[in-house]
């Protein structure tokens, strides 16, 4: 029945920005975990790419209409492009023109992926930067949560899922397929990697079950062992470097 409704939905969104947009609508391309098969019903976002040839405020003012139904059945906003940006824009946002092309489902006109370069080359330098800059604020945010079981939990479990979304890009520099679930992306950086998985999969079933350790001791011993695993994902981004440029 939930499949149904968001297949309902997608269509009718597909038909108002064809009457909306008319000529000017390129592509619209559903990514992420619904497109993979993947999403959780009722939790996933239905991510849309909307690809025009031109875009103006005009454009954009036009789109409310059609959105309208779209956000009240609580999906987000889509990301709005146009088609030369699509192939400018590959060496800034890499990992996620990555994932869009790793999982994606076009609903309307033709792939804009099919013209998009991506570059490997890009992909390591921005992994690397983000993989970094998300280390450096969990250090960050470690000191006030570090006296609270609660909030150091919290810390854990909500950086794990930014952490997680990374991993896909280590992956794909290995050559490796990246999963789209979290956790399974986790477990597939730990193996190539050969992390030590234990502290993911309690931060994992943490997040499941909200059971959380019983002692402040017990928290920041499984912080530690985390942090831990995390520096060793960036020390292998960073050696891919110098496979990449020797």
């Amino acid at each position: 029945m939930v499949k149904t409704l968001v297949k309902e939905a997608l269509n009718g969104l597909v038909t108002d920005l064809r009457a909306t947009h008319g000529d000017n609508l390129a592509s619209v391309v559903l990514y992420g975990s619904a497109a993979a098969g993947d999403q959780v019903e009722l939790r996933s976002d239905y991510n849309l790419l909307i690809a025009l040839n031109r875009i103006t405020p005009e454009d954009l003012r036009q789109a409310q209409a059609p959105m309208r139904e779209w956000r009240r059945l609580g999906h987000p906003i889509p990301v709005y492009f146009t088609v030369e940006e699509l192939s400018d824009a590959a060496d800034v946002f890499p990992i996620e023109f990555h994932q869009m092309a790793n999982a994606r489902v076009v609903l309307f006109g033709r792939d804009p992926f099919e013209v998009v370069k991506l570059s490997d080359a890009h992909l390591r330098h921005q992994a690397e930067y983000e993989l970094r800059s998300k280390l450096i604020q969990l250090r960050r945010l470690y000191i006030p949560a570090c006296v609270s079981v609660e909030k150091l939990c919290d810390l854990m479990s909500d950086s794990l899922a930014s952490f997680a979304s990374l991993f896909r890009a280590v992956l794909m520099l290995h050559g490796k397929e990246a999963p789209v679930a979290k956790p399974d992306c986790v477990r597939a950086t730990a193996k190539l990697l050969k992390l030590d998985l234990r502290p993911f999969e309690r931060i994992f079933a943490m997040r499941a079950t909200g059971e959380r350790p019983a002692t402040d001791e017990e928290a920041n011993e499984l912080f530690a062992a985390y942090m831990v695993q995390i520096e060793h994902v960036v020390e292998a981004i960073d050696e891919k470097k110098l496979e990449m440029h020797p």
